[in-house]
Order: structure tokens, then sequence, then C-alpha cells
């Protein structure tokens, strides 16, 4: 065995919803991804579990097609692929049946046998939540949890769809599982520059004394994508932008840049600072909510060349549908590092470009020396999540060849242009199997996330009147710009390495007319 594989623990996953399409495009090809670069004991089983009646040899040869279109590398064949695929088995249960899981209990046990593999189990939930308790009440009435190893569960969001909802799963999901062993993914916390956001705080000299109310003027965070709901419609239509993306991503990237440095680089150190941010995130009242955020749904329009329907036309949606596509919001973290700096977050569906990025924006220069006439560019910190992953140091020098003339020049990192990162899932089923729950999401987290975001939401369904439409292909309502233009400030264009912003000087006339 490989040395690294010597530090993996051995487990059997039980995986229900084996035959849905989280387990084809990212489960499977993260646990092959995994196994060809010897970060899987060898003594691991993959038990999946869905309703329909699958052979073993059916089963494996749909695992064997999600690997080939769906991971980063390409199938090996041959003893590589046979030894990989003798670890996966199937069993079809009605999940809601209780007596069903006792079959599921056998062979779980025959494959720790088989493989050796001292009672160690991860449960992977990869269904829709309103599943979540039953199962986990299953499993504990079945004896599934009952084992000399150790046990987990792995959940997706949503998990709840407010705060008394998500309290009431928690309670049920808790008489099965401590709080130790719950494993709430959220998948941006496993994308390669979230979690390097940490490492470019606490390792550099450079960032940290400036990291405060002192040195920055403001934050935006962007996650933006140009498709629209597609085969998602049943789900946005209960959720919107709002739960599906603020209450859990976008506030966990605020959380990674706006945490205090921990006392120690452990998973609950570090999660006891993430829920240091949120207890100081200002909330909203019902009635101040139009003043701090803002709300769209996108109409007809043309995105990347191709004209697209808006968002009451798409499949599986209402007609009269007031589901949010788009959330922009100023927040406020009240501690002593960020009184006063604003956090501007957006995110939506049909927008004219697909990015993920932090912006950090540095003060200005005083109006004097090359700052005379006040134009010149504030420094930036980008740090690019999606789908560029890397970091960009925005900093102010002499044009070369030019007497006085100031242009940015980018000091630039590109963490994916050589070496094809991980997958999130790679990542987080890895974490998950060693017990490192430092990128999961604590129950206290999912708890504080709810309390800002229902007020929001109630009152949004209160008043029709503050969902504003945007056509496809732009950057959101107008009132998302001027939310920023109140502080003076605008929404820095989403940089592009390829501009070569150190031949082309900034320009500063009005929100997105600059380019960097």
């Amino acid at each position: 065995m490989p040395e690294r594989e010597q530090d993996q623990n051995p487990f059997v996953l039980v995986l229900f919803g084996a035959t849905g399409d989280l387990a084809k495009r990212k489960l499977f090809p993260a646990l092959y991804e995994l196994f060809i670069a010897g970060l899987l004991n060898r003594r691991f089983a993959v038990v999946g579990i869905g309703r329909s009646p699958i052979s073993r040899p059916d089963f494996q040869a749909g695992v064997r097609r999600s690997v080939t279109n769906f991971s980063r590398h390409s199938l090996r064949d041959g003893q590589s692929w046979t030894d990989f695929a003798d670890h996966f088995d199937f069993v079809s249960i009605d999940v809601n049946d209780p007596g069903g899981y006792g079959a599921v209990r056998e062979l779980v046990e025959a494959k720790e046998r088989e493989w050796e593999i001292p009672g160690n189990r991860l449960f992977y939930l990869a269904m829709p939540p309103d599943l979540f308790g039953t199962v986990s009440a299953h499993l504990k009435k079945s004896g599934l949890t009952e084992t000399g190893g150790w046990k987990r569960l792995v959940i997706e969001k949503p998990f709840g769809h407010d705060h008394a909802s998500a309290k009431q799963l928690n309670e049920q999901i808790q008489q099965s599982f401590v709080e130790d062993e719950i494993y709430r993914i959220d998948h941006y916390l496993g994308k390669e520059m979230v979690q390097n956001i940490e490492v470019i705080r606490f390792a550099n000299s450079l960032f940290e004394p400036l990291w405060n109310n002192r040195y920055i003027a403001n934050i935006q965070v962007t996650a933006s994508e140009t498709v629209g709901v597609e085969e998602r419609a049943a789900y946005y239509e209960r959720a919107g932008a709002l739960r599906d993306m603020v209450q859990n991503h976008i506030l966990q990237m605020m959380m990674m840049v706006a945490m205090e440095p921990p006392s120690r680089l452990d998973m609950e150190a570090i999660r006891d600072e993430k829920v240091k941010v949120l207890r100081s995130l200002r909330r909203f009242s019902e009635d101040e909510v139009n003043r701090y955020v803002v709300r769209g749904q996108y109409t007809a329009g043309t995105v990347l060349g191709q004209a697209v329907p808006g968002y009451r036309e798409e499949r599986n949606v209402a007609p009269d549908s007031a589901t949010e596509t788009f959330v922009a919001a100023k927040l406020f973290v009240d501690n002593f590092r960020w009184a006063g700096v604003p956090f501007f977050i957006r995110t939506g569906k049909r927008m004219a470009q697909k990015v993920t990025e932090i912006v950090i924006q540095f003060k200005e220069m005083p109006n004097i020396y090359f700052n005379k006439n006040g134009d010149l560019s504030p420094n930036l910190l980008i740090i690019r999540i999606n789908p560029t992953e890397g970091m960009y140091l925005l900093m102010n020098a002499k044009k070369p060849g030019a007497d006085s003339e100031v242009i940015p020049v980018a000091m630039e990192f590109c963490n994916n242009c050589e070496i094809e990162s991980p997958e999130a899932y790679e990542r987080l089923l890895h974490e998950a199997i060693q017990g490192d729950s430092t990128f999961f999401t604590r129950w206290d987290e999912v708890s504080l996330a709810w309390q800002f975001a229902d007020p929001i939401r109630r009152a949004w369904d209160r008043d029709a009147s503050l969902l504003l439409t945007y056509p496809a292909g732009s950057w959101g309502p107008a009132a998302a710009d001027q939310l920023l233009a109140q502080d003076g400030a605008h929404w820095w264009p989403v940089y592009d390495p390829k501009s070569r912003p150190v031949v082309q000087p900034i320009e500063r006339p009005g929100i997105f007319a600059g380019r960097y």
C-alpha cells in the first residue's frame, strides 16, 4: 500500500440516492479521483441505496459511466478499474419503509467482514431534504448506527427552509447523531481558493495588519451565473436566490474573509471564529430590508450571444412567479475590526458572466502627490474562486516610458492554470472520511444564518413590489448599482487577466465603465 494510504481511515460509505444526479456527477468521480491519487484506504466499501432494483454489475456499470463522463482524469482501464469497482455494491429499498433497513445492515456488515473494516460508517444522504429526518431515524432503529467504530452523517443543503424548519430538522437528526457526527456540506467551502483565504490572511504579514476598517474601504462578494434554472425549477421556485445562495454560500465566504485569527488552526477554533462573524452581522428588521437589500428576477435577454427566455417563461415556473433570481445587499459586521465597512454582496442567474470572486478595496490615497485630482485607482486584492482560480493584487506604478502617468499593475497568481485543482467534493469527501469538519457547517452557523435571512424573506413575502426585473445578460437591476452609489462606491468590473492592465490606464467615469 502506498505511503499515503497508510494514514487513511478504512470505511463503509452508505450512499442514499446512489442513482441520482449528485452521485453520478460529483460523488462517484470524487471517489475515483481519491482512489487513483492514493487518498483512500484500500479497505473501503460503497453500498449504494436506491428505490429501483439494480444488480451489482449494473450498478458498477453505472459508476463506470459516471467516472467516464465526469471525472477530471481519464478512466484507467484494466486491473485499476476492476480494483476500484470491486468496492461497490447496491441494495434496493424504500427509504420510508423501516423494514428495508435490515437488508442494508446485512450488506454493510458483510462488506465490513469482506474488507476487514472496523465498523467505520459514513452515511451520505444525497436525496431530498424532507427525507433527512426519516432516514436518520430509521438508521438508528435498524441498528446501523450501533457500531464499534465511528459513524458520521453527511447531508446536503438546503437544511430547512427557514429557522423554524431547520431547528426541527436538527432536533430530529440529533435523535440519531450527535453534533460532532453531523457533516453539513456547503460545497463552496470545498473550493480551493475559499480554503486558501485563511492562508492568504494568516500566512502573510503583508495583509493581516491591514485587514480592518482603518485600511479597507469596502468588500465586494460576487457569485454570478450565466445559466438559468434549467432542470431545477421545482426546487428553485421554493428556494429563490436568498435561500439557495445568500443564506449559505455567500455568508460562508463572508465569514472566511471577516473572521478573527483563530487561537489555533484546528476545526473547532476556526468554526468558533466564523460563528462570531454571524453573531456580529447586523440583522435587518422587515421595515429596513428595502434600504439594504435588492432582489430581482430576470426577463428575456441575450446571454453570451444567445437569446434566452425570462424566468417566468422557463419550464415548470409559474407565470406570475415572485421568486427572486438575483439578490444584492449592503451588509455590516458590527465588531471592532469591521465597524463601518460595508460588505456588498450580489448573486444571480442569467447574468453577464459566470464568476465567483471577492474584491477587497483598500482606502484611497489622500488627494496629494499622484492623486491631486482624486482619480488614482485604489489598491484592490481580488480573490478569484471560479472559473479561474487565483489572486490578483492591483497596485499603482508609473507607466513605462511616461513621465508621470500612473497605471494599475497586477501582481497575479493563478492557482489552476498549470495544475488542475481537485473538485470541491473530492476534498470534502476526503475530509469527512478523515473526520475533519473544519469546512462543514456547524448547527450554530446554520441557525444564525437563517435568523439573518428570515426577516428578509418575510418582508419580500409581505410586499411583492420589492421584486425588480433585469434583462438576462446584464448585471442585475439598476437598484443594485445605486446601493453602492449611496456610499460613493461602485461594483468593480470582473477582472480579466487577459486585459493586460499594465498597459491600460483605468477610467472611472461611472459604474461599470472602468476596466483594470
